[in-house]
């Protein structure tokens, strides 16, 4: 499964490299406002609070953003494709997700710049046991929440219930999601070297949507084959269909499809 799901990942990236770029640049606009309007604000006033204010602003922006943009790439999954209009769209539908996203940033921040330094400099053991319980738990809030906004898209739009569903889908699929966040640290190395826009964070994004639409696959068999082994899961019978579609390429197709 994981290795279709670089491929098809990968074949999707390609063939929407342009409409991925161009969602890329929209979010490197959104990221300049909590990095350099705060600086600004600071240069020509004295004034603290304006500079608060634009930080959360901007990360809210960010937020909802991001959330907009995984609504829209769905369809890239899907088989399908988007234009501008549906990101716009789609604001409408995602912003309640791009908010929540935003406070549990914000939450996350506060426990690692407040509480864990606070438990950590209480001294060892008491202390340093209940810092490295909070870290733990950090980590793994990281690893199950990355997957928030695809499954917000797919598993209903409720912020509560999507939470909880990261949660367990993380719980049931402990390898991908090690494997996933160790493939999104990559790709966000490697989009460094492109200025983050390919492929970026809305390639991540899709990466992170690709996996949890095919790993929901699993369940749709678990669903018509109760007391099916869990550990057994057919791949091979499940992604034949997907196969079919997603087909397979040459490398000089891959970079000169008109010459096919």
């Amino acid at each position: 499964m994981i290795g279709f799901l670089l491929k098809k990942t990968l074949y999707d990236l390609w063939d929407n490299m342009f409409r991925i770029v161009v969602l890329n640049l929209g979010f490197l606009f959104c990221i300049a406002i909590p990095i350099f309007l705060p600086i600004l604000i600071g240069r020509f006033t004295d004034s603290l609070v304006l500079e608060i204010v634009s930080t959360v602003l901007g990360i809210f922006i960010c937020s909802i953003y991001l959330a907009t943009a995984s609504f829209t790439i769905k369809s890239i999954s899907d088989y399908g494709t988007f234009t501008l209009r549906d990101f716009f769209r789609n604001i409408n539908l995602a912003w309640p997700a791009g908010l929540a996203m935003g406070l549990f940033i914000f939450l996350l921040i506060y426990v690692v710049t407040v509480v864990l330094r606070f438990y950590f400099e209480m001294g060892p053991v008491l202390g340093w046991v209940l810092s490295g319980i909070i870290f733990w738990v950090i980590v793994y809030s990281v690893i199950s929440f990355q997957f928030y906004f695809p499954v917000y898209v797919r598993l209903g739009s409720k912020v509560r219930k999507s939470f909880k569903k990261c949660l367990l889908v993380s719980l049931d699929n402990t390898g991908l999601a090690f494997f996933m966040i160790i493939h999104n640290i990559i790709a966000f190395l490697l989009s460094a070297v492109f200025a983050f826009m390919f492929p970026g964070p809305v390639g991540i994004l899709l990466y992170l949507d690709e996996a949890l639409r095919l790993r929901l696959l699993k369940y749709d068999w678990l669903e018509a084959n109760p007391g099916a082994n869990r550990r057994k899961i057919p791949w091979d019978e499940l992604l034949i269909e997907e196969r079919e579609k997603t087909g397979s390429r040459s490398i000089k197709n891959f970079i000169f499809p008109w010459k096919d």
